[in-house]
């Protein structure tokens, strides 16, 4: 006799399941491809309530669930490192002295250089800046 429960499934994932199932009653074909935005949903779940619970209830492989969210980690980690292209200083908003700052260039030659200054002003970054700029021919 089998003592064991069936483990509670919280309802988003059972409410995720049945939106798939409806999905996938609906195709010709059962090799179609999950759309993208299941995935999203699939991912988002996965975060919540782990891999393994996420793939069992959604009937999906395992592999291709890890794969979907590995991809969406990735793409978060290189939006985070998005840096700005352009900074515009405002000579009022930075008080001589106290300015800390990395200065990163790279001109249209390929040269590029990082700077860590402290306790310049704008007359100073716009001097440096200038330097820079009629570097390349």
């Amino acid at each position: 006799m089998n003592t064991k429960r069936p483990a509670e499934i919280p309802i988003a994932l059972s409410e995720a399941r049945r939106q798939l199932d409806h999905w996938r009653s609906q195709q010709p074909s059962k090799r179609t491809r999950l759309p993208e935005e299941f995935w999203r949903q699939a991912v988002d779940l996965a975060e919540e309530y782990g891999l393994n619970k996420t793939a069992r209830a959604l009937k999906v492989k395992y592999e291709s669930l890890k794969k979907h969210l590995e991809q969406g980690v990735a793409k978060e980690e290189h939006s985070a490192k998005a840096q700005p292209e352009f900074i515009e200083l405002l000579p009022a908003a930075i008080k001589p002295g106290a300015v800390e700052c990395v200065l990163d260039w790279a001109d249209g030659c390929g040269a590029t250089v990082r700077m860590h200054m402290r306790g310049v002003g704008p007359s100073e970054l716009s001097a440096v800046a200038g330097v820079f700029r009629s570097g390349c021919k």
